[in-house]
């Protein structure tokens, strides 16, 4: 990829006392947890969004939130800038390093701490896998409701810092909406609690200002979150269509209707072919898109919404309607949408867009998607969360090619500007980390962009905390 995304010039004076600032870190934290030598130092590098790389300057590898709290302390009081880490799936970019941080990863906090199945919620460490959630409730007839494509590797802290989401948000929300505490630590190495068990907290929702914020205003370390009882019955159903567009007409008539399935997934015909080769799930390969709908309750709950559903499809002319028949095989259907973005990577190097739209847009995004990748002589493949209009284009291109990868890059630049000029934003799950960072002001008038720094500020006045992220560059405060 060309290095087109700038990062802050790296502080000489960090620089300069790398021996010392390795030698103090190593007294504060076990000798397993503090990697320095630079071969060690290559897996911290990059993350999801391998466009880019640097190598930090050393990565803590902490087992508490006291260790947490003495490296943020010692970075604090010497001006070392800090990068969470959570197990580095970030597709925006979010936990690539700078040559003079402290990368700070979480993946050895790591333990379940309580399930509490009377207040319906689970206190868990920051390196939990999201999926470990629900596998540990699961007996107790449980789950965790978020569920990103990731998540067998991507963990709870890295959620919270992205507010992400899943197939099944449609109905149950994203992060923000099935999280209740965190225990933060603040770049100056104090502690706090926000939230807990309870529903509401008095006074300001930090809970809410934290989630979402990319690892800028502290370090969660331990997260309270809400599972939720396991439905009676669930039943995905696959919808074929001709085109994409009559596809996402379908999607908005749907939810315009006032239907609110537990999920509403989408897939073009590259996406359908790609990802039937990897997961053999039985898509239909005789259509132009796919919608993946799943409804959920008791055998006639289901069976209504699903006639309601089939009756809406028709006026758009569906081509093939075919609902799951055992367990296993609605397991199947899910494992080729969830292995969508593994699977088009055997096949081509991708960038893979996070731009939300209006439903009603749908249509209109989805067709001028394809002219503009198609301007730039690229494909692309759409695979995405359409009942709530989060759209993940993956923009496929040759990435040893730097005029393709340039390409690739504006394509994807250009898909993001047409979701906000269609009514959207910038980002749905994934973050602005760096991939997004200089559109901010396409999205953002100067004031709105001076508000949100002026209250990162609050938090961070020396800007350490994942510094190079989520804000222009320019015109930002002088730390």
């Amino acid at each position: 990829m060309s290095e087109t995304i700038a990062f802050l010039k790296p502080r000489a004076d960090v620089l300069a006392r790398r021996a010392t600032i390795i030698a103090d870190l190593a007294d504060l934290l076990p000798p397993e947890g503090l990697v320095h030598e630079p071969r060690e130092l290559v897996p911290f590098e990059t993350d999801a969004f391998v466009s880019y790389r640097r190598l930090p300057l050393a990565v803590a590898l902490p087992t508490s939130t006291a260790e947490v709290a003495a490296v943020l302390k010692y970075c604090h009081r010497y001006g070392i800038p800090v990068v969470p880490r959570g197990a580095g799936t970030s597709l925006c970019g979010g936990a690539i390093p700078q040559e003079d941080a402290v990368v700070i990863g979480l993946s050895r906090l790591s333990r379940i701490l309580e399930i509490d199945t009377a207040n319906r919620t689970a206190t868990v460490q920051a390196g939990v896998t999201n999926l470990a959630i629900s596998d540990a409730v699961s007996p107790e007839g449980f789950f965790y409701a978020p569920d990103p494509s990731s998540q067998l590797a991507c963990t709870i802290g890295g959620n919270i810092g992205m507010n992400s989401g899943g197939a099944h948000c449609l109905k149950y929300g994203v992060t923000t909406n099935n999280l209740l505490g965190v225990k933060l630590v603040l770049v100056d190495g104090t502690v706090i609690a926000l939230g807990g068990k309870h529903l509401d907290a008095a006074g300001y929702d930090l809970l809410g200002l934290v989630c979402g914020s990319e690892g800028q205003l502290g370090i969660v370390t331990e997260a309270t979150v809400r599972i939720l009882a396991k439905p009676e019955g669930a039943r995905p159903v696959l919808f074929g269509f001709d085109t994409s567009e009559e596809a996402g007409a379908c999607v908005a008539d749907v939810i315009g209707s006032g239907i609110i399935p537990v999920a509403i997934e989408f897939m073009d015909k590259p996406a359908i072919e790609i990802c039937e080769a990897f997961a053999k799930a039985g898509y239909p390969l005789d259509v132009g898109a796919l919608l993946i709908v799943e409804v959920e309750g008791s055998e006639a709950e289901m069976d209504a919404m699903l006639a309601l559903i089939v009756e809406i499809a028709r006026r758009h002319g569906v081509l093939t309607v075919r609902e799951c028949q055992s367990a296993t095989e609605a397991a199947l259907i899910w494992k080729g949408r969830k292995s969508a973005f593994g699977a088009t990577g055997r096949i081509a190097d991708y960038i893979c867009m996070d731009g939300t739209v209006p439903l009603s847009q749908l249509p209109y995004v989805l067709k001028r998607t394809g002219e503009i990748v198609a301007g730039f002589g690229l494909r692309v493949a759409n695979v995405f969360h359409a009942g709530d209009g989060n759209m993940h284009p993956l923009i496929l291109f040759n990435a040893n090619d730097p005029v393709e990868a340039a390409k690739a890059e504006a394509a994807g630049n250009e898909i993001l500007k047409l979701c906000v000029d269609a009514g959207g934003c910038l980002t749905g799950e994934h973050g602005v980390g760096i991939e997004k960072r200089d559109l901010m002001r396409h999205q953002y008038s100067e004031a709105d962009l001076a508000q949100q720094m002026a209250v990162r500020a609050a938090f961070d006045a020396q800007w350490l905390m994942n510094p190079s992220k989520v804000f222009p560059l320019e015109g930002r405060p002088a730390a």
